[in-house]
Parts: structure tokens; C-alpha cells; sequence
């Protein structure tokens, strides 16, 4: 029994290390990061994906960080968020599941249980944060889904 609860601690271990961190980075093939598309002339789509690592707010914050960039590359001064879209989960990729059982029957006889049960869950932790964006030049409205690119980058990209 012992070599076979190794087996699947080892299991264990071994998935959970072998998803790839979420780090502010173009995404490659289907890895994290961000992506980004030119819809019109000064209209963008930016998307963030994140695993386990990394919660729905700071997800968010890597796609406003890459939209004030996006906003900077195109000589502009402010974004306005047109659509925001979040979807995915904060699940654990690995659960345990524990169990234990007594009975008792005729004749004195009696028996005892105990097991222990893994479950791997790869989309678990899984997110991603989609938003538009329009690039505007000028002073910065009274609008709470606009940003000034700068104070985006100077907040976000702190250590």
C-alpha cells in the first residue's frame, strides 16, 4: 500500500510542477501570457492568461498593463475599457479525499478502512481576462473605465 500512495505523491508533485508559471510575457502556443489584435485603427483586443499561480485581480492588472503599453506604441495618453470579459476558476488542480470506514458484523467479526484518494483537475486555476480598449490622445476624462496609460505602467510595474 505504502509504495502505491508514493507513487501517487509523486504524481501529485509532478503535475502541479509541471504547469508552466504565469509571468507578464507574449504568449507563445497556447501558453500564458498576453495577446493582443489591432480590431481598427485605434481600437485593440487584449487578452491575459493565467494559471493557479496567479489570482483574477492580478490577471486583470497584466491586462490593463499590456493595454497601456499598447496605448503608448500608439502615440496615445489614454485608454477607455469598451468591454471587460473574465472567465475560468480558482480551483486547486490537485485534491485529496480522505475516508474511513468501521463495520462490525456477526460472530466477533469487525472490519477497518482507511483510504486516501488524489484527484487532478487540469483546467483548475485556469483564467483569463479579456478587454477592448480605445486609444485616445488629450487629457483624460472623468470616466472610471478610462486610464492614463502612464500611471498604469508606473503602478503595475513596480517590483
Amino acid at each position: 500500500m505504502r509504495p502505491v500512495l508514493a507513487c501517487l505523491i509523486l504524481a501529485a508533485t509532478l503535475t502541479a510542477c509541471a504547469s508552466s508559471p504565469s509571468v507578464y510575457a507574449p504568449a507563445g502556443d497556447g501558453d500564458r501570457g498576453y495577446t493582443d489584435t489591432r480590431i481598427e485603427q485605434d481600437r485593440f483586443r487584449v487578452r491575459f492568461e493565467a494559471g493557479a499561480d496567479m489570482g483574477f485581480d492580478e490577471a486583470e492588472n497584466m491586462a490593463l498593463r499590456r493595454a497601456a503599453e499598447i496605448t503608448l506604441e500608439n502615440d496615445g495618453d489614454w485608454f477607455l475599457v469598451t468591454s471587460h470579459d473574465v472567465d475560468g476558476n480558482d480551483r486547486n488542480p490537485v485534491g485529496v479525499s480522505t475516508g474511513v470506514s468501521i463495520s462490525s458484523g456477526s460472530r466477533g467479526y469487525s472490519s477497518r478502512g482507511v483510504g486516501v484518494g488524489l484527484h487532478f483537475d487540469g483546467d483548475a486555476g485556469e483564467k483569463s481576462v479579456s478587454i477592448e480598449i480605445l486609444v485616445r490622445s488629450g487629457p483624460l476624462p472623468q470616466d472610471p473605465h478610462a486610464y492614463d496609460a502612464r500611471d498604469v505602467l508606473a503602478n503595475l510595474t513596480r517590483p
